[in-house]
């Protein structure tokens, strides 16, 4: 087995974040930019390359990588209403190409007071959402089955901006747990951690147990949305 080099965050990691969160401006970080880089950003990395290389040893179609895998600190102001120029958490994804950009992820998110782990579909296509919502209409045992293990661990779906109403063209959908996931904008289940885990290896062992739960729920996905996306390039072409 490779050598572990991820040990945790420091000790500094989470006290850093609440202050950034107070002290917005460029002068105050690059004061205190150490801080950062040994508290946080150094840890985060060695724990993406030890999660790269558990991975790849047990076989399972997930990476992650320095380079492509975690988000800025930085806050890309351009469009949004709130101008400050720092993020308050630090975060990363694992996905099957080790990109931002690829479906089917993992993800976790490091804050004073939120940190959490999710799994699953985030901000699909439009053509995605609505096949990944036939396959659960259609294979509801099936769906249910891939999800198991990782409602076993605890994980629940996110809420967030789900919809009031069916969607249109599932009007006639009259169970209330399927009609319940039709609303989601996201496939994605989350579950929140405390600081603790943040010690030693804990989290890297915490994404190893989940990337072998998440993997019947995450192939379900795939198995919906890789022949849509197929298609649509082909249209492109």
């Amino acid at each position: 087995m490779t050598a572990t080099t991820y040990s945790g965050f420091g000790d500094k990691a989470l006290p850093f974040l609440k202050a950034l969160g107070f002290h917005q401006n460029r002068e105050w970080f690059h004061d205190n930019k150490d801080i950062f880089e040994d508290h946080l950003n150094e840890p985060r990395g060695r724990l993406i390359d030890d999660l790269a290389s558990r991975l790849a040893e047990s076989g399972l179609p997930l990476t992650c990588a320095r380079k492509t895998s975690t988000f800025r600190i930085n806050r890309d102001v351009r469009f949004a209403k709130e101008k400050h120029p720092y993020n308050t958490h630090v975060s990363a994804v694992v996905t099957r190409s080790g990109t931002k950009k690829d479906q089917g992820l993992l993800y976790f998110h490091i804050a004073p007071s939120d940190s959490f782990l999710s799994v699953g579909f985030y901000a699909m296509e439009p053509d995605e959402l609505r096949a990944f919502r036939e396959a659960i209409v259609a294979r509801k045992a099936e769906f249910d089955a891939a999800l198991k293990p990782l409602l076993d661990l605890g994980f629940v779906f996110d809420q967030d901006n789900a919809l009031k109403r069916t969607p249109r063209g599932f009007e006639d959908v009259t169970d209330a747990e399927i009609v319940a996931l039709l609303r989601l904008r996201h496939l994605t289940l989350s579950r929140k951690f405390t600081s603790d885990r943040l010690k030693g290896t804990a989290l890297l062992e915490d994404l190893i147990e989940l990337a072998a739960a998440a993997q019947p729920f995450l192939s379900f996905g795939w198995r919906v949305i890789d022949p849509v996306r197929a298609a649509r390039d082909e249209c492109t072409r």
